[in-house]
């Protein structure tokens, strides 16, 4: 008997940030404009990355809006 045991996983990391106008509706803190890259990874092999632009609370990081 055979058994497979895979591990997928996924990293989100901030790029560049600048100032943005407006505020996070969660905590009330400003917003930044991110570079974020999302990497997914098979058994700590990186497989495939995404790039995109979101907005990005400065103080709770909370996601308030992505870009494509």
């Amino acid at each position: 008997m055979v058994f497979f045991c895979c591990l997928v996983d996924q990293k989100k990391t901030v790029g560049r940030t600048k100032p943005a106008a407006g505020i996070c509706s969660r905590c009330g803190a400003g917003a930044r404009v991110a570079d974020m890259k999302t990497s997914t990874r098979f058994c700590t092999i990186p497989f495939y990355w995404s790039t995109c632009k979101a907005i990005v609370c400065s103080f709770c990081g909370a996601v308030l809006k992505s870009y494509a």
